[in-house]
């Protein structure tokens, strides 16, 4: 395991959650974490999550942590989905969590075949893959998120993102380094 991230606020909050060594993912720093639920502040209580390309789980684990009502994890690698367990048993939140090591387009299907609907999904895929392009359309088109819910999309600059796809628009875009993060919300209301 490598580096040691931390849980930023709410009921875990200092906890430490497990990384994995090399590569293979690529965790959000605290700031641009800590940043992220600043501006998602207000949709985070009592809300369904989905975190697609999981990692090790520290996007959901911090809403969970922060009062998200329950999440559901996706990871197609087996070392992730052991990890988000892992840390989710050190947080205290296995119970408000599923995971699942399956891939982004096979968690949405499954999601769509059980009728489950999000109030935040959120896409952290490896950069410069299309991962988000593809994420966003397969959600449109399964209508896997609820009216007014917001995407959170984390991705590198050279990722060019559509203003809209179906009834997802953006709202917001940010960058942080090398980061960008850019918020889609669900059109079917007003803002």
């Amino acid at each position: 395991m490598g580096d040691i991230l931390r849980v930023i606020a709410g009921s875990a909050k200092g906890h430490g959650l497990k990384t994995i060594k090399g590569d293979m993912t690529r965790p959000t720093s605290d700031k641009v974490k800590g940043a992220v639920y600043n501006i998602i502040a207000a949709y985070v209580e009592g809300s369904t999550v989905l975190d697609l390309f999981a990692g090790t789980g520290s996007m959901g684990i911090e809403a969970l942590s922060r009062g998200a009502a329950s999440a559901v994890f996706f990871d197609r690698s087996l070392q992730c989905f052991k990890v988000i367990k892992e840390n989710l048993e050190h947080t205290r939140l296995t119970e408000k969590a599923l995971v699942f090591n399956m891939d982004f387009a096979a968690g949405i299907n499954k999601m769509y075949l059980e009728g489950q609907k999000f109030d935040i999904i959120i896409m952290d895929p490896p950069y410069n893959k299309n991962f988000i392009q593809e994420a966003l359309k397969l959600v449109a088109i399964n209508d896997i998120i609820v009216s007014n819910g917001i995407i959170i999309a984390e991705h590198s600059p050279m990722d060019k993102l559509p203003e809209s796809c179906g009834r997802l628009k953006v709202i917001d875009t940010r960058k942080y380094g090398d980061t960008m993060i850019t918020i889609y919300k669900d059109g079917n209301s007003g803002q």
